[in-house]
C-alpha cells in the first residue's frame, strides 16, 4: 500500500512562521538526503491529511511518496513531533532514499505462537516483551511490514534476543551489525507467581 502526501515548499522560516502555519492547521516540515547534490528543502503539510495517515500503522516504516508542489520525491519518515496535550502533529522530518543507498527505519516486531507455545498454555508462564520494534537496515525497497519471532518453543525462563528474529533477505538487524555485544533480549517467558 502506498502512502502519498502533498507538499508545498514554505520560505517563510522561523518559529513565528511555524505558530502561523500551526493556527491555519499547517504542519512545518523538512525533506532532506538522497543524492548528493541534494538540499534539505522546508516544506509545509496539511494538517488532516498528515494527522490521517499518521493513524496507519505503515506510515511509519514504509516508503512514502511526497509531492512537492507537483514533483513526486520519496522519503521515509524519520521524526515526528506531536503536541504533549492535544492531538496535533508539530513538525515532520522526512529522508528522501535512493535505490541504491541503504536506510535505517524503526520496523515492529511480530512475536508469533504466543498464546499456543507450551510455556504460556500448559505451564502457565507469562509472556513480556522488552521490545517492541527494531532499527533494521536496507535498501528501500526492501523495507518490512515487520519482523517476527516465533515463541512456539521457548521454555519458561527462556529469553529471546536480537538475533533470534526473522529476518528477510537484504535486510538486518541494525544493533547487530555493530557487534555481538548489542544482541540485547527482546522477550522473555517468566514463570507463573508462586510456581517454577
Amino acid at each position: 500500500m502506498s502512502i502519498t502526501l502533498n507538499a508545498t515548499v514554505r520560505s517563510d522560516m522561523g518559529k513565528g512562521a511555524s505558530r502561523r502555519l500551526r493556527r491555519e492547521q499547517q504542519v512545518p516540515a523538512i525533506i532532506f538526503g538522497g543524492a548528493k547534490n541534494k538540499k534539505p528543502v522546508a516544506l509545509t503539510l496539511e494538517h488532516k491529511d498528515l494527522f490521517k495517515a499518521a493513524e496507519n500503522g505503515a506510515f511509519y516504516s514504509s516508503v512514502l511518496d511526497i509531492n512537492i508542489d507537483g514533483k513526486a520525491e520519496k522519503a521515509i519518515l524519520k521524526d515526528m513531533q506531536r503536541h504533549p496535550a492535544k492531538p496535533q502533529i508539530m513538525h515532520v522530518d522526512f529522508q528522501r532514499v535512493t535505490k541504491s543507498n541503504p536506510i535505517s527505519i524503526l520496523v515492529p516486531i511480530k512475536f508469533l505462537n504466543e498464546k499456543t507455545c507450551p510455556a504460556v498454555k500448559v505451564q502457565g508462564g507469562r509472556i513480556s516483551h522488552q521490545v517492541n520494534e527494531v532499527v533494521v537496515t536496507c535498501l528501500a525497497a526492501d523495507i518490512p511490514e515487520f519482523v517476527s519471532v516465533d515463541m512456539q518453543d521457548v521454555p519458561v525462563g527462556g529469553i529471546v534476543h536480537l538475533s533470534d528474529l526473522e529476518t528477510p533477505k537484504g535486510v538486518k538487524i541494525h544493533a547487530l551489525t555493530t557487534g555481538a555485544k548489542n544482541d540485547t533480549p527482546i522477550a522473555n517467558i517468566a514463570a507463573k507467581r508462586g510456581g517454577s
